[in-house]
């Protein structure tokens, strides 16, 4: 056995361990510092110092200082973090709402790399790439006939700002590769999934999976949009937006209260209270609102919840949110990584903590907690968790919930109708995307000429897709199971009209073709037909989780 190699390869962990627990050095390394004169950064520091000077090999110490840093930070509560250098690109980019790149979506389709979007007044379509291209070469690099990852795609495709690449370009029709040489640019990430009408007063708004500094600007683009076709109620979809920008959702949910209205207060052992009041200014004060949230729904989007909930300004359906109440602080090294660390709780208009309990040093169980809700049927059932959290009450004195997420309004459960074995191996898989793109290429002269998503979604009612799907998964290796076919059917039917609409009419026609039947769209829709989300009927009902 290689003892060195052995020792190097635990190094890391050991010493990371070491730091987070604050190894007490003892008497044997005494010389290290005088008795009692050593606090818990001078251990850090002497300890960094005795392995760079003395360990037996050449130890790469910034690297080590890398692999320590999160486990002491991740030490403290399941929020704070250390993010690299790297992490923190990614992060900018999701919060700053760009990055840049040349301005495509595309797919590894049998590992070529297919355009199927292309961004309006972006770097591609100056270029002259079109719909359906494929990238066969970056910089004379040959990009097929491997195994291609999105990531390694995204790598090779984004770069500095005014940096060139050279694409080798295989064109419906072509007998040769054209080459095109595009100039990166500022890409916008939209952070408004979709915005349409579902009828015609109600106006739909879904956010994707942040809250970015573009987004309150997108979501008033949409507002107004959809208030010049008529809308006079709105239903806002935070399923799955783990937060994002403190100051951004207080501009957002600001559009609905009036002023005056406490909107959050953060509060923390050397961080003073400071509380967030509306300003009057917003544009929705007399709509109606419907908020849908789900188990992972998180932070900020909690704040929005909350503060439509305890001011009885609206109703929240859906089930029970994340409870993510910790505020973090940031900051910066020299080398672009980041420490974020909790310094403060958020606590709704109501007195309400939506953080949900934990114990330091136990964070897996605290991940786990979504699964074990799911194991536990609180998808499915009412959640009666409310039993063991502090009632609170809203402005209007109706009874909600703190310590553990925001609790519904009104109770939706899972819909899980539809899914079994068979359902689950094909969507893991994603061998209904996949088949929807094979589709979507081999017919795209056809589909490409119809005039609106509806008239697509019509046509495709007709085709015999979920016969040519179960063909597809059994040649890919995932047997034909008639029980299960017949029941999760018109799921799968359903996801891949959302697929091949999304190929020819973009990210806001999937999201409308995919939530046709969506059980919380419908249930929000009854809820503002019958009156029931006026602000007095909302008090005068007195919700529980029902």
């Amino acid at each position: 056995m290689n003892v060195a190699k052995k020792s190097g390869t635990w190094l890391p962990l050991w010493v990371s361990v070491g730091i987070a627990l604050g190894i007490f050095i003892g008497n044997k390394y005494a010389q290290l510092a005088p008795p009692g004169s050593v606090n818990a950064s001078g251990k850090i520091d002497a300890m960094l110092n005795y392995v760079d000077e003395s360990y037996v090999d050449t130890v790469d110490m910034l690297q080590l200082v890398e692999d320590a840093l999160p486990n002491i930070i991740r030490e403290l509560d399941p929020h704070s973090e250390y993010i690299s250098a790297t992490g923190m690109k990614r992060v900018n980019e999701d919060l700053e709402g760009h990055f840049f790149g040349i301005g495509v979506n595309f797919y590894v389709l049998r590992d070529t790399i297919v355009i199927t979007g292309i961004v309006p007044g972006g770097p591609s379509e100056a270029a002259g790439i079109m719909h359906w291209d494929r990238i066969v070469t970056v910089n004379d690099t040959l990009v097929v006939g491997a195994k291609l990852r999105n990531e390694e795609v995204t790598k090779k495709l984004r770069g500095e700002k005014g940096s060139e690449v050279k694409l080798g370009i295989m064109r419906a029709g072509d007998d040769h590769l054209r080459e095109i040489i595009v100039t990166r640019g500022d890409i916008p990430m939209s952070s408004v999934n979709a915005a349409y009408m579902l009828n015609s007063r109600i106006g739909f708004i879904k956010l994707g999976k942040n809250f970015g500094f573009n987004t309150f600007s997108e979501f008033i683009s949409a507002i107004s949009k959809l208030k010049s076709r008529g809308a006079y109620s709105f239903m806002i979809d935070l399923r799955g937006n783990v937060g994002g920008s403190l100051d951004v959702v207080l501009a957002m949910v600001n559009e609905f209260l009036n002023k005056g209205d406490l909107i959050v207060y953060t509060q923390g052992r050397n961080f003073p209270r400071t509380d967030s009041y509306a300003n009057g200014s917003g544009t929705c004060k007399e709509d109606d609102v419907i908020v849908l949230i789900d188990e992972f729904s998180a932070s900020a989007s909690e704040i929005f919840a909350g503060a439509i909930q305890d001011h009885d300004r609206g109703l929240v359906i859906g089930r029970r949110s994340f409870g993510k109440g910790l505020v973090q602080g940031q900051r910066s090294f020299p080398d672009g990584s980041a420490v974020r660390l909790t310094v403060a709780r958020y606590y709704t208009a109501s007195g309400r903590s939506i953080q949900r309990g934990y114990e330091r040093g136990r964070y897996d169980e605290y991940e786990m907690e979504a699964i074990n809700r799911y194991i536990e049927g609180d998808y499915v059932n009412v959640d009666t968790v409310s039993n063991h959290l502090i009632p609170f009450l809203t402005m209007g004195g109706r009874t909600v919930y703190g310590g553990g997420g925001v609790m519904p309004d009104i109770f939706v459960p899972r819909d899980t109708v539809g899914i079994n074995p068979y359902y689950n191996l094909l969507v893991n898989n994603r061998l209904d995307e996949k088949y929807a793109m094979l589709y979507s290429d081999a017919n795209r002269e056809k589909l490409n000429s119809f005039g609106s998503w509806r008239e697509l979604h019509k046509y495709l009612r007709q085709q015999p897709l979920l016969l040519n799907l179960v063909s597809f998964a059994d040649n890919n290796g995932i047997r034909r199971r008639p029980y299960y076919i017949q029941e999760s059917g018109e799921l799968l039917e359903n996801m891949m009209y959302a697929y091949i609409i999304r190929n020819f009419f973009g990210e806001g026609a999937f999201w409308a073709a995919y939530q046709k039947e969506d059980p919380l769209i419908k249930k929000g829709i009854e809820l503002i037909e019958t009156g029931k989300a006026e602000r007095q009927a909302i008090v005068n009902e007195e919700y529980k989780v029902k």
